[in-house]
């Protein structure tokens, strides 16, 4: 039977760090994703008012098919300077995009972001002309770690997931013949990922062990498709978000991480209710180390590296919830 990794985190994926860096007084953060070398990436978007930084790049007609990190940041507009934090320090490794070395011109390293809206969740924001978010990429860049905390941290310090406190969370999956998925997630969601009046995340079916409390939902319990439990009240556009990255050792083409992507999205939505709303801009990237072979007959084994993105990626979004949830009441 599938299990999570050691860590039941993305960086149970070999190859992937994650780092989280965070402003408290601003009530803001960033998460880096740093491979440590290129890997294939794709990114797909749901929601009606996304922030995102270089996922033009990742169509699979472009020229460029690989990246060095993904930057997942508060600060909604704002935060999509904290891959220039990511991409000087990059650079100043020489790591990059080159046709061909040239002496005296840098590479370009690749590095696609997201942003969530955190700007009117508390915290102090008159930073006027100098917002912290090329000072915190580089810094979660030079907190990269196999282990990194969940909850509030990082993109999701500033977060709320409807009602309820939001957060970062991450999750793994090892299969029985060796693959390894892994999820991580800046949750600050319009819709509620708690099933109403109930303790019970939407996303319960695919709990592994007691990962966010094992609550489960009565026997008899039914939900009315009118009601949306503890979603935000009076949401404005744009101010919502769920961005997540996913990882995977399996080999994935561009277009067979498009596709990943494409199934993936189906992880909000068994996590959150409701999802991909006018007001979310939810955004989701898939990366791939390329270190498995993608099985024979290809569209069968594809389907199921989506369907595990998909299910690990709605177990880590209940996951940073949680741990919030922990944090705040403890």
């Amino acid at each position: 039977m599938s299990r999570p990794g050691p860590r039941n985190l993305i960086t149970d994926v070999d190859g992937i760090q994650v780092g989280n860096a965070e402003d408290f007084e601003a009530l803001t953060g960033t998460t880096v994703i740093l491979a440590d070398k290129p890997v294939t990436a794709a990114c797909a978007v749901a929601g009606g008012g996304p922030g995102t930084r270089e996922t033009d790049l990742l169509r699979a007609d472009t020229m460029v098919e690989q990246v060095d990190a993904v930057v997942l940041s508060g600060g909604s507009a704002y935060g999509l300077a904290a891959a220039d934090g990511v991409t000087a320090r990059l650079g100043a490794m020489g790591r990059g995009y080159g046709l061909k070395d040239l002496p005296g011109v840098p590479k370009t390293p690749i590095v696609p972001s997201a942003i969530l809206y955190d700007l009117a969740n508390g915290g102090k924001k008159d930073w006027g002309q100098t917002p912290p978010y090329r000072q915190l990429g580089e810094e979660a860049f030079e907190n990269h770690n196999k282990h990194f905390g969940l909850g509030n941290v990082g993109c999701g310090i500033g977060a709320n997931a409807g009602a309820h406190a939001g957060g970062l969370g991450s999750a793994s999956l090892i299969t029985n013949d060796g693959i390894t998925m892994g999820a991580v997630a800046g949750v600050n969601c319009f819709g509620s990922v708690f099933m109403p009046e109930t303790t019970c995340f939407w996303a319960w079916p695919f709990e592994i062990g007691n990962e966010f409390g094992g609550h489960r939902p009565p026997a008899d319990y039914q939900c009315d498709p009118e009601e949306w439990g503890d979603a935000k009240m009076n949401p404005q556009i744009g101010q919502n978000t769920t961005i997540a990255c996913i990882a995977t050792d399996v080999a994935l083409t561009p277009a067979q991480a498009h596709r990943v992507a494409q199934m993936a999205l189906s992880g909000f939505s068994r996590a959150i209710r409701p999802v991909f709303a006018p007001f979310d801009g939810d955004a989701l990237f898939v990366i791939s180390t390329g270190k498995i072979p993608l099985e024979d007959p290809t569209p069968i084994a594809l389907t199921r590296v989506g369907e595990l993105a998909a299910s690990t990626l709605a177990r880590a979004i209940a996951r940073g919830v949680y741990e919030a949830d922990q944090k705040v009441t403890a």
